[in-house]
């Protein structure tokens, strides 16, 4: 299948204002004698009259309040925005379903460590207030911190949703990440309560933690109770004086949820903490629940019966996504283990077996079983409407192939957005047509725009800094710790006062959709002309040699071109020769300009990533300056702590002589 940048692959059904959330909430908006005939008309509305929009989200998707508020927003300003002051609610309350839904499956769970089984509304219910009961009896109450050292599994959704319930403040770390990772964060928040498993399965390896909760645990001097978590099985399946989790869920218990503010703290989430301490970002009840039901309403589509698959771990905001689906009474299906073990083929041969109806699937998974040749086809993957896609941007080829494999009339979701306001920016809906290469358009809610570096927004066509110039409810609450917000500052409005910088590097078009090229703290300025990482990738890695790549501009300081350098992965047996290196400029040159050739090309054994996989471009720069590597990215916040030492050794290499 043949497309081009820009090619119209999906366009909105004519029933759509009828059969989709989007639909039914533009209608429900006409209803208030607000004329919304297309997205275009939601979109500027959605904008410009804030109060109207999100009161509207509020009244359409009915947020149970135990106090009303007294207005929607009280401070349009950034930072420093007032939410629906008065208001007092719960998030967990929203997250159990109705009564309606009690024999409802909730939670499809799915993993290498043990059997599968479901989960209802009624059992998770029933879970929830047991768990509440149990924190409760040690000693929990509003404003505590209970912080999980847990995998994508039931039992952490449950522990949050009763931590919730009552007040408390959540934290995650996955259990991959190593003990000096999972204090570094859970240090800032300074539990009292930890959960965490002893080990878990990652394919057909078994991985012990138990010397790293005992790591966390005498170095967090505030924790006063470890819940275990069963999980790995076997006799080394226990942590020494933890509480069991059976033990905590012993009694039964009354479900009861307790009225918070607004902008009561819900959950800290960390930034990748790549050089010095992550940012621990606090997302509120309400901020989190409103654009919950907002962005996985209109632009998911989530209904009641629907079903999400997408493979996160606790580590990344796409798990909060995923378990926030529950908002919509739709069932979740929570995998953990290693999501291409034994194959490619593991994400769809599941979705074939549980029915979804919104599955995600990162960039990097489609397009490696793009280039591995996959066949979808040959699977029933008919459930789908709706396929995601989010975490780096999707070149053109990859919508092509998802279109060839899963058919015409699936909805391919591309977004991007982030963990500091725990959702989508930009990104599509079953009112907005699907352009390959890119991604569909604005949010609705969401005043985005490009700026140049004088804050000024850039014309359609041409690249720029993301930008939000208006406030959303799911923007932080602040930063854990940081009481005058001087960090909170210095992180999004530093740059351009009372306007939020993303970091991205964005074009939007005359269609209403948009390109993200990368981030904006690596973009590559060559001669005076600046280029997104994003389109470097699309090219290099759909040769047939190269698995991964990493590219770095070192900039001139007289102005000249600098030095752009590229660094390669290639396929078992395949040796990096002068034949290869010439094969990748001309094809950099032939695809994207002669100022894309790079200076030198460099194999490396593997590209370095963040736990959540974002490639180290920044800190690789730093590093290829002559700053420490120690200085640059710590080890700990790696997903393979030795990819950075084929960087390091290459800088100590191109350092001059002392």
């Amino acid at each position: 299948m043949a497309v081009t940048l820009g090619d119209v692959l999906w366009t909105p059904p004519a029933d759509v204002r009828t059969t989709t959330q989007v639909g039914r909430f533009m209608d429900f908006v006409a209803g208030r004698r607000v004329d919304l005939p297309d997205y275009d008309a939601a979109l500027r509305w959605s904008v410009e009259d804030l109060e109207g929009f999100w009161g509207a989200i509020w009244d359409f998707f009915g947020v149970r309040a135990h106090t009303p508020y007294e207005r929607v927003l009280s401070a349009p300003v950034l930072p420093g925005a007032r939410w629906f002051e008065g208001a007092t609610l719960n998030y967990a309350e929203h997250m159990v379903g109705t009564d309606e839904d009690t024999d409802r499956v909730a939670i499809v769970a799915r993993s290498q460590s043990r059997d599968p089984f479901e989960v209802t509304f009624g059992e998770l219910r029933d879970q929830v207030a047991r768990a509440r009961a149990g924190l409760e009896r040690l000693g929990v109450g509003p404003g505590d911190r209970v912080v999980a050292y847990l995998p994508n599994i039931p039992e952490t959704l449950v522990a949050f949703l009763a931590a919730a319930s009552l007040g408390a403040v959540w934290a995650t770390c996955a259990p991959e990440f190593g003990a000096r990772a999972v204090i570094d964060r859970f240090g800032i928040v300074e539990p009292t309560v930890l959960l965490a498993v002893a080990g878990y399965g990652y394919g057909a390896k078994h991985v012990d933690r138990r010397d790293e909760v005992a790591a966390i645990r005498a170095e967090l001097g505030t924790i006063e109770h470890v819940v275990h978590v069963p999980y790995a099985g076997g006799d080394g399946d226990g942590l020494p004086g933890a509480i069991g989790w059976p033990d905590l869920l012993a009694e039964p218990a009354e479900l009861r949820f307790d009225p918070v503010p607004f902008d009561h703290p819900l959950c800290v989430l960390f930034s990748s903490g790549t050089t010095g301490l992550p940012k621990p970002i606090v997302h509120g009840h309400g901020g989190i629940l409103v654009e919950g039901l907002k962005n996985l309403g209109l632009s998911w589509d989530l209904q009641p019966g629907d079903r999400l698959l997408w493979f996160s771990t606790t580590a990344w905001m796409m798990w909060n996504a995923l378990v926030t689906s529950l908002l919509h009474r739709a069932s979740i299906v929570m995998i953990d283990g290693n999501p291409a073990y034994p194959d490619l083929s593991m994400q769809w041969r599941l979705a074939e077996e549980t029915r979804p109806t919104f599955m995600g699937a990162s960039p990097a998974l489609l397009m490696g079983c793009r280039k591995a040749g996959l066949d979808l086809t040959r699977l029933d993957l008919s459930s789908i409407r709706q396929l995601g896609a989010a975490g780096s941007p999707l070149p053109t080829e990859g919508y092509a192939w998802v279109y060839e494999q899963l058919g015409p009339d699936v909805l391919l979701n591309c977004g991007s957005g982030g963990t500091d306001v725990c959702t989508g920016i930009v990104q599509g809906s079953p009112m907005q047509p699907v352009f390959a290469g890119e991604i569909a358009g604005r949010c609705l809610g969401v005043d985005t725009a490009a700026f140049d570096p004088d804050g000024n927004e850039v014309p359609l066509g041409e690249l720029g800094e993301l930008v939000i110039r208006a406030p959303m409810p799911s923007m932080p609450v602040g930063f854990w710790g940081d009481e005058d917000g001087s960090r909170y500052h210095a992180a999004y409005f530093e740059d351009y006062p009372g306007v939020w910088r993303h970091g991205d590097w964005i074009l939007f078009t005359e269609r209403g959709s948009c390109v993200i090229t990368g981030r904006s703290d690596a973009t590559l300025n060559r001669g005076g002309v600046r280029m997104g990482t994003g389109e470097f990738y699309e090219v290099v890695e759909e040769l047939d040699e190269v698995l991964d790549s990493l590219v770095v501009h070192l900039e001139d300081a007289e102005g000249g071109a600098g030095e752009l350098l590229l660094f390669v992965v290639l396929r078992d047996g395949v040796e990096l020769d002068d034949e290869l290196r010439g094969r990748i400029g001309r094809t950099l040159r032939q695809e994207l300009s002669p100022r894309h050739v790079p200076d030198t090309v460099e194999a490396v054994p593997a590209i370095p990533r963040t736990l959540t996989g974002k490639k180290l471009e920044l800190p690789v720069k730093r590093m290829l300056r002559g700053v420490d590597q120690t200085r640059v990215a710590s080890r700990e916040a790696l997903a393979d702590p030795t990819a950075i030492d084929a960087f390091v050794a290459y800088a100590e290499a191109r350092a001059p002589a002392a």
